[in-house]
């Protein structure tokens, strides 16, 4: 059999196309953090130094597919951004975090910040 027979046959099973699916959006989403990551010229260990986690959780960030909202808002302001989730319906366009109609969330890096320092007398 052909690798292209294969493949059909493959992709005829009952659920093979949500499957394909899945996947690719998983594939789709560790591709886009790794590449913002990147573009911003900062390692796995620089940018888990920004938000207080180890390198490993940073490395399961970027290939999970099971990223909370909090997580992904966590690992975008460490690169400087601010994550958006918007509800597009038809031409209505609703944001649900971030945005300009929703005030700005504050994550637990945000809340990481040391307090200002005492001075002795």
């Amino acid at each position: 059999m052909s690798m292209k027979n294969w493949e059909k046959k493959v992709l005829a099973e009952p659920g093979a196309a949500k499957r394909v699916g899945d996947i690719e959006d998983e594939l789709r989403l560790a591709a886009g953090l790794t590449a913002l990551r990147e573009r911003e010229g900062l390692s796995q260990r620089e940018l888990a130094k920004r938000i207080g986690v180890s390198q490993p959780r940073v490395a399961a960030i970027e290939r999970s597919k099971n990223v909370t909202i909090e997580v992904l808002e966590q690992y975008v302001e460490g690169l400087g951004g601010t994550l958006e989730v918007n509800v597009i319906k038809g031409r209505r366009k609703v944001a649900l975090i971030g945005g300009s109609n929703q005030p700005k969330r504050t994550t637990a890096a945000a809340s990481k910040k040391s307090p200002p320092k005492r001075r002795s007398a």
